[in-house]
């Protein structure tokens, strides 16, 4: 990778972890399928209108309508749905943390469900991030850490790797964009629908939550995704997948930083050992790629 691509996946792997913090902010205000609702209303209008005037078309092959409504169901509405919801009562820090163990989740399903061969590092990374969970778990769990919205926050990133793994490929043949819009649109939906059934909308006009939402719609809801495609087409998907590694430490960083959240030192030595773990796991991907 050159120094541009290293830089971009530095920023890619700064806005997805970022979004944790700024969810925490928009539900303190706003409840959160509503709020999650308007964001992927926002975010996929802007990202079909900047496909279409960058002359990419909404016919897209049957390949990639299925991956756009399976991705815009698990990704858009079932995970980040169930991370709004949980962070009410679950500190960004630790929603976070479970959203990034997506990539161990990943190699473990390839290894055993897909038969894909794993080698002795990627193994041990396994088993590192594995440690690193049941520390941190450990920890919160004597600390009082609301339960329901812990196994919110579990069920979400096994939804975000059930996501992964039906849609490997499918998005292949152009349009990247447009089909990135359109799963947006596709979790708004969906959203809108559990929002009408599950929820009464409340909206409390602050200027925390304007400043939150606002950078929530733009930076890693729609930029993050840029950024991501453009990693992806420039050093290949296995190597861009090895910026996830920062998402650990980027997310309990953040959420620190502006709110101020606790870390103790059981939090920090299992966000180390998953940090190595997902490390590992892509590292081993990647030399057999």
């Amino acid at each position: 990778m050159d120094i541009r691509a290293i830089l971009m996946g530095l920023v890619f792997a700064m806005m997805w972890s970022s979004a944790f913090t700024s969810a925490r902010i928009i539900v303190a205000d706003m409840s959160p399928l509503f709020a999650l609702s308007c964001r992927y209303l926002i975010s996929g209008l802007l990202g079909v209108g900047i496909a279409l005037a960058l002359g990419q078309s909404m016919r897209l092959t049957p390949a990639q309508w299925r991956a756009t409504i399976i991705f815009g169901i698990l990704q858009n509405a079932v995970y980040l749905g169930l991370n709004f919801v949980a962070m009410q009562t679950v500190e960004a820090s630790l929603a976070a943390i479970i959203a990034s163990t997506m990539p161990l989740l990943v190699g473990f399903a390839v290894w055993i469900i897909f038969g894909e061969k794993l080698r002795p590092l990627g193994v041990a990374g396994l088993v590192a991030g594995l440690v690193g969970v049941a520390i941190i778990m450990g920890a919160r769990i004597n600390g009082g850490v609301d339960m329901v919205g812990l196994g919110l926050c579990v069920v979400g990133v096994i939804a975000l790797t059930a996501a992964t793994l039906l849609v490997r490929g499918a998005t292949s043949g152009g349009n990247f964009l447009m089909i990135v819009g359109l799963q947006m649109l596709v979790g708004c939906v969906a959203l809108t629908l559990a929002t009408l059934v599950f929820e009464i909308p409340r909206l409390n006009l602050t200027m925390p939550l304007a400043l939150a939402f606002t950078y929530t719609c733009l930076f890693p809801g729609l930029a993050a995704t840029i950024i991501w495609f453009w990693l992806v087409n420039r050093v290949g998907a296995t190597r861009a997948a090895t910026f996830h590694f920062l998402n650990p430490f980027f997310g309990v960083a953040i959420a620190a930083l502006l709110l101020s959240e606790a870390l103790g030192a059981r939090d920090i030595l299992g966000v180390a050992i998953i940090t190595a773990g997902i490390l590992a796991v892509q590292l081993s991907r990647q030399s057999k790629a």
